[in-house]
């Protein structure tokens, strides 16, 4: 062994949070930031009453483009690309060709007729590279999130085009002379975009969305605002033994095409029954539930944790948990943690719903 650590990526903005003091943390094969002086319970609710910019440049970014690039992504992916059109954005999942396992779940921007942008997660950038071909251009930009019910407000004094994009819309917008892309999309459960801005003027156009007013926010913002919103995370929720139809996602799988990677066995699935799905868990107190915690019904383990953590609007814990389809909405359960018994009652999903 060479005792070499790890190759570790840095956003184009690493000195920009330093400059800011925010705590930096591995994620994904990245060094970003977690959180800044604010801290995340103040950065998260920041993003509920007002806006956040969020760097989200460990995603992964790969070009699909050619004449048969439509069709290319047809197969590979769940989601019906005939849906939606030039300068539109969608959701899909890659399936494992066996088990139909998610092996990520990810955001198409279909930017021209023979232009896509496909947005893995950040650890399965090759893995979807290898499924659907094209190259990968991560490194060749940053990707901030401007995202809360004032973001549109906020950032069309410095940036119009980029405010003017709806939802899950697409478009080259030019910023001081810069061409950027930007769709909107987000993780968070509240409307913005997200805006893919080439690494040299990257800090330039963070500075300038921070002088419009918008906090700075880090992943662990960015983690509880995703829970709060019940948007699954890939490795927890999506992943190895995980499909599409225990996650709850069935709206992303269009069985009118004609064939997609993992088709027959997500079919197999779906005609037996599946044995778990996602729900969502209101827990008492503050005290937050973890992954991997058992969840038990009558004293009986029944599912576990997927995701848990208190929920800053909500003021208590919340938890995802697969369990079985039969448990219903207000079911009593106990989540086991690390040897305390957190009362909790099974909920409807999103644990904060917005317009």
């Amino acid at each position: 062994m060479s005792g070499e650590a790890p190759l570790v990526e840095r956003s184009p903005l690493d000195a920009a949070h330093r400059r800011l003091g925010a705590k930096m943390v591995p994620f994904g094969g990245w060094e970003m930031p977690l959180s800044y002086a604010a801290g995340t319970i103040d950065e998260h609710l920041a993003c509920r009453h007002d806006a956040v910019v969020f760097d989200v440049s460990h995603l992964g970014t790969v070009r699909v483009e050619g004449a048969d690039a439509d069709e290319r992504l047809q197969w590979a992916l769940t989601n019906d690309l005939g849906k939606i059109s030039p300068g539109r954005a969608q959701y899909t999942h890659l399936l494992d060709e066996v088990d139909a396992s998610v092996l990520d779940d990810i955001i198409v921007w279909w930017i021209e007729p023979e232009v896509f942008d496909v947005m893995p997660n950040a650890s399965n950038t090759d893995r979807v590279r290898a499924a659907i071909g094209g190259t990968e251009t991560t490194h060749d930009r940053a990707v901030l999130a401007v995202q809360g019910p004032r973001a549109v407000e906020r950032l069309s004094t410095v940036f119009p085009a980029a405010a003017a994009v709806g939802r899950f819309r697409v478009a080259r917008c030019s910023w001081d002379g810069v061409e950027c892309t930007v769709a909107g999309t987000g993780y968070t459960g509240e409307r913005g975009v997200e805006i893919a801005v080439p690494s040299a003027a990257a800090d330039d156009l963070w500075q300038a969305i921070l002088g419009a007013g918008v906090v700075p926010a880090g992943l662990g913002a960015r983690d509880t605002l995703r829970l709060e919103a019940g948007l699954p995370l890939h490795g927890h929720e999506l992943g190895p033994g995980i499909t599409s139809l225990q996650a709850g996602l069935g709206w992303v799988v269009a069985w009118g095409k004609d064939e997609f990677r993992g088709r027959d066995a997500l079919a197999a699935e779906r005609d037996r029954g599946v044995g778990r799905l996602l729900r969502g868990i209101a827990t008492e107190g503050r005290r937050p539930p973890r992954a991997d915690c058992d969840v038990l019904i009558d004293g009986v383990p029944a599912g576990v944790v997927t995701s848990g953590n208190f929920s800053p609007v909500r003021e208590h814990g919340i938890a995802l948990a697969f369990l079985p389809p039969d448990v219903e909405v207000g079911t009593d359960v106990t989540i086991d943690v690390r040897g305390t018994a957190l009362p909790g009652r099974v909920v409807e999903l999103p644990f904060v719903a917005k317009n």
